[in-house]
């Protein structure tokens, strides 16, 4: 068995690799196209990319989904009891028992058989604070990688504040763990360029990102190589400009489809009472329809939608490979240059207390708005300020400098690209292993059992 790290790039295309990226450019002289699974989101594509199937068969239908025995949108969950197919490692240790794998930030890394994992995991006190932290098995490795590396900065991971810092700080406990415990396979997980990419998009000034993102990998590749590891550089998806929000809980509310709970002046939507309502995910949205009766007319509104590309029914959903339970009784996709929000309000004086805040576990949607410091407040710094030194005196307070203009977004995925400049790669350390132009997301397991096992 060949030692072997996966380096996860997030947003890393063809077009991207330039001299920009000087780096990773010399690296992937061998470069394939990856087939982007569909939804083309980050936890569909791992769990793909881990298992060799479809969402139809391991069940991962999306970056969350609508819990219909607990009537509750959920996203980000993060046990791996979710997945409903064999993992990579289960595969591995069939071959040689003595497989071991470290999980460095890849989703679904809590409650699994990886050997090691670690992933973000921040701690919310009885308070309202919420506070950076992150969780590993074995649980020795939290204080021993604390005390190397400094706390996860958890702000620099998600929301105005990113940067390259959770980069650069998964990188360094990837490579702690490559040291601590050797493993067989380590899967590591490097989401800068997603930033930058959603908030300017593909053709926006991102030249130093690209640049310190590649820095970040070339070190670790050095690092991985002189230990004798093979490495596998990949992406799960592309990032393509957009410019037209899509607002479908929006269209189904003026229907008389969506329901709304009214509390304390504010709307929230009421999911079990609504006849139909939409879970928004980038290019994807999950539609779901209480009544059959009601399907036919959901349908029609929806193909209707400026930016809905297309409306994928039971039909469709087998043919794209998303016809599972946890599913919408009907899928949307965007067209290229569009993607959905999750908003359901009218008024922006009624939105809920959560959409002006970095909330990814309350909204029933994702929210790529949480990237962005609403530029309509006059004084920015000094209100963060405010809020920051409230907590800092134990009083109560909400972080609440979210926009709700969503036309800020000028980057999205999640429907397959039209061109493959824009599609997701794979590339290795060893010549000849990347032998074809393109394979398909489901082939990604095979090539990484392949670099464990073929000598």
């Amino acid at each position: 068995m060949q030692r072997t790290a996966v380096i996860n790039v997030v947003g890393l295309t063809r077009n991207l690799l330039d001299a920009r990226m000087p780096r990773l450019s010399a690296f992937g002289r061998e470069v394939a196209v990856v087939d982007a699974t569909l939804p083309a989101l980050t936890c569909s594509a791992q769990t793909t990319y881990l298992t060799g199937v479809l969402p139809t068969e391991h069940g991962i239908v999306g970056n969350g989904w609508y819990f219909r025995e607990l009537d509750q949108v959920l996203l980000w969950r993060q046990s791996n009891r979710l997945v409903q197919s064999p993992r990579i490692w289960h595969m591995a240790r069939e071959r040689d028992p003595s497989f071991t794998c470290a999980n460095t930030f890849w989703w679904y890394a809590m409650a699994t058989e990886a050997d090691i994992t670690l992933t973000p995991r921040p701690l919310y006190c009885a308070d309202g604070l919420k506070l950076p932290d992150f969780y590993t098995q074995p649980a020795a490795l939290r204080p021993s990688l604390r005390e190397r590396l400094g706390q996860f900065p958890l702000f620099d991971f998600w929301g105005p504040r990113t940067s390259i810092r959770s980069s650069q700080w998964i990188a360094d406990a990837a490579l702690a763990v490559e040291t601590d415990y050797a493993p067989s396979l380590n899967l590591i997980y490097l989401p800068h360029l997603d930033y930058c990419l959603q908030r300017v998009g593909p053709n926006g000034d991102i030249d130093a990102d690209l640049r310190e993102i590649d820095t970040v990998c070339g070190t670790l590749i050095d690092a991985l190589t002189q230990r004798g590891v093979r490495v596998v550089v990949l992406s799960e998806y592309g990032i393509v400009p957009v410019t037209r929000p899509v607002h479908i809980n929006r269209a189904l509310r003026e229907a008389g489809l969506v329901a709304i709970k009214h509390d304390l002046g504010r709307e929230t939507l009421d999911t079990g009472a609504s006849r139909a309502f939409a879970v928004a995910d980038h290019q994807i949205a999950h539609v779901y329809v209480r009544e059959h009766r009601d399907l036919a007319a959901v349908r029609a509104l929806c193909e209707r939608l400026p930016g809905v590309g297309e409306v994928l029914d039971e039909s469709g959903k087998r043919h794209h490979g998303v016809a599972h339970a946890r599913a919408g009784e009907l899928v949307l996709l965007a067209e290229p240059d569009s993607w959905f929000t999750y908003y359901f309000w009218l008024d922006d004086e009624v939105a809920p207390d959560y959409a002006r805040t970095v909330d990814i576990h309350n909204k029933p949607g994702y929210d790529p708005a949480e990237l962005f410091v609403d530029p309509a407040l006059r004084f920015p710094a000094l209100k963060i300020g405010t809020r920051l030194l409230r907590k800092a005196l134990g009083m109560r307070y909400t972080m609440d400098v979210i926009p709700l203009d969503a036309s800020l977004v000028r980057g999205s995925h999640g429907i397959r690209p039209h061109a493959d400049g824009d599609a997701p790669i794979v590339m290795s350390s060893e010549p000849g292993r990347v032998t074809r132009e393109r394979i398909a997301a489901t082939e990604v397991c095979a090539l990484l059992l392949d670099h464990l096992f073929m000598p």
